[in-house]
């Protein structure tokens, strides 16, 4: 496949096909639109299908079955009638700054962030994603992560819509020490430490690396820093035993025991702060006046911010109308409703897809076309057209919020 025509063509903006990965320790929430005859098409040693990853050039890490190209991104290049796909990551390597931009290029040499649906029918255990410094032992990146709960994939909350985050102010090392002691016995109970706050469609948080949260089952859209590192810290969840293997999966083999080394990877801190809430809970923000914007015939909102790792807007434009979108970075996308044209391409929001269908869906967005504006047409005469847009890291965007954490 031809990489750089294919982004000519597409006059800065790349087609990506779905992305699918399965967690062995999972339970599909169905929501993110997969036929339900393809939950298990890795097979059902791989567990169920419950993420679709986007605009990703990071491979899964789901043990020593993960296939090859698991949780890579694929761009999408039709000629003559014939489908073409080359992997984002590769894409990355060959256009460089004139799809990334200067900034991002000359800093990272690679997109260092993606984003994803999460789609579990139950809790996650409670667990941490490795802080730098720890990740960094197995060869790793450290991973933030922020979540989103858009209305339209969430016409039901599964069976916890509620999410367990760090840990209650005056909680100690030992207590959590403890828990890892008695992970052989059952529940180690490391929950009743924490606190569990009862989700909202709408609204998100930002959960920095190193602090325990035990996701609900809501249907989330979560960017985040290119990293597959996580530790479980819950030894059981719904009545089903979470192996040790999974606590230590990234840790290096000679502290895979070491109970006060593990204990270490907890950012005590962001843990145990009062104002948890407050500090990581996120309203979703209006990028400017609602009223200006709906004049303009769109409203988008800013949806993660006030850190500078990545950002993500949510944009509607409203029926019958043709906008034109300024940004001043790359991003992927991905539609959540309506149909349309963006740029030379069209957008539609298909309502089932199979494993290995390719949709109109996804994209990413070159930072040249991001600063040039993209223009978007709606044309219907009812529905909105409602897409989410995740960014990597500006300086500028850490701002909003007046939070930099």
């Amino acid at each position: 496949m031809n990489i750089r025509k294919a982004f000519e063509q597409g006059e800065g903006i790349l087609r990506l096909s779905p992305t699918w990965v399965p967690r062995s320790f999972c339970i599909p929430g169905k929501r993110i639109k997969l036929h339900p005859a393809d939950y298990y098409a890795f097979g059902a040693h791989r567990g169920g299908i419950d993420e679709r990853w986007f605009s990703s050039t990071t491979k899964a890490d789901n043990g020593p079955l993960t296939s090859p190209e698991e949780g890579l991104s694929h761009v999408v290049h039709e000629e003559n009638g014939t489908a073409q796909l080359a992997l984002l990551v590769d894409a990355v390597s060959e256009l460089g700054r004139d799809l990334l931009g200067d900034e991002l290029w000359d800093r990272y040499r690679k997109w260092p962030v993606y984003s994803k649906f999460f789609d579990n029918r139950g809790p996650l255990p409670h667990h941490l994603h490795q802080k730098q410094e720890h990740a960094a032992l197995v060869g790793m990146d450290g991973k933030p992560e922020a979540y989103y709960f858009p209305v339209q994939l969430n016409n039901y909350g599964a069976e916890f819509p509620h999410t367990f985050f760090g840990l209650e102010p005056g909680t100690t090392p030992a207590q959590v020490r403890r828990c890892l002691e008695v992970w052989n016995e059952g529940d180690n109970r490391i929950t009743d430490l924490a606190k569990a706050y009862r989700l909202e469609t709408g609204t998100g948080w930002f959960v920095p690396a190193g602090v325990l949260h035990a996701p609900g089952s809501y249907c989330t859209y979560e960017p985040q820093w290119a990293s597959d590192v996580f530790a479980m810290f819950q030894s059981l969840v719904s009545e089903v035993p979470i192996s040790w293997d999974l606590l230590v999966k990234n840790v290096p083999a000679a502290k895979q025991h070491d109970l006060d080394f593990l204990v270490s990877m907890l950012d005590w801190e962001a843990n145990t702060r009062p104002d948890f809430k407050a500090a990581y809970f996120r309203p979703p923000l209006p990028v400017r006046p609602v009223e200006e914007m709906l004049e303009a015939g769109y409203v988008e909102k800013w949806i993660t911010y006030g850190t500078k790792f990545f950002t993500a807007k949510e944009l509607t434009v409203l029926p019958g109308r043709t906008v034109k979108i300024f940004d001043e970075g790359p991003y992927g996308l991905i539609m959540l409703q309506g149909h349309g044209t963006l740029g030379t391409w069209p957008v539609e929001t298909p309502a089932l897809i199979r494993f290995g269908q390719l949709t109109h869906d996804e994209y990413f967005v070159s930072c040249g076309a991001a600063g040039s504006g993209v223009t978007i047409t709606n044309p219907s005469r009812t529905d909105p057209i409602v897409m989410l847009k995740h960014f990597g890291p500006h300086p500028a965007a850490a701002q909003v919020g007046q939070n930099t954490n």
